[in-house]
């Protein structure tokens, strides 16, 4: 493991976040599916199934998206702005058969709110232990995909949303064509 537990999870959770706001489809059209991102990702606290939750986590992913490229000062401005803005007071919390974890914020702080603080805390590792690298786009073409490489050798290049499989297949049917077009010996 190279981070924390929950830093880990939160960097991944972040990053799922963020890839929800695709290119070519919007990740979180409805309730539903930000209903369906609650539970996928092991949200617990506030919930609030509605419209106005769902515009306030949507405004989020830009902001966290922008950590992805920005250099260390701008992610320490970015992330210092969110624990700010979000009232953060770190406590170390037990709860639901989990060992003892940080939490920034009440559970019944909104739903957006927690999630910016998660986030920004997963970041704050990152930036302290100066592994800004870790925070990657995928190298799939026109993907865009935002990648969290929590690998030891820090060689994580494709998102979660199969690149990396599109780019197997596309280098396997690379070397297959060019075996066809070689001359035979």
């Amino acid at each position: 493991m190279v981070f924390a537990h929950d830093t880990e999870i939160a960097l991944g959770t972040a990053a799922a976040l963020v890839n929800t706001a695709g290119h070519d489809r919007e990740g979180l059209p409805d309730v539903a599916a930000l209903d369906a991102f609650f539970r996928a990702y092991g949200w617990t606290g506030r919930h609030e199934h509605t419209e106005a939750e769902l515009r306030d986590v949507r405004a989020l992913r830009p902001r966290l998206r922008e950590v992805w490229y920005a250099d260390e000062d701008r992610a320490a401005e970015i992330v210092n702005g969110l624990l700010r803005e979000c009232n953060a007071l770190p406590q170390l919390i037990k709860h639901d058969g989990e060992p003892y974890h940080l939490h920034s914020v009440p559970r019944d702080a909104p739903l957006h709110i927690r999630m910016a603080v998660e986030a920004a805390m997963g970041f704050v590792d990152i930036v302290r232990s100066g592994e800004l690298r870790r925070l990657r786009i995928c190298e799939y073409p026109d993907c865009g995909n935002v990648v969290v490489d929590l690998s030891k050798n820090r060689s994580k290049r494709f998102c979660d949303a199969g690149c990396g499989n599109k780019a197997a297949v596309e280098a396997y049917r690379a070397r297959k064509a060019a075996a066809l077009t070689r001359p035979a010996p």
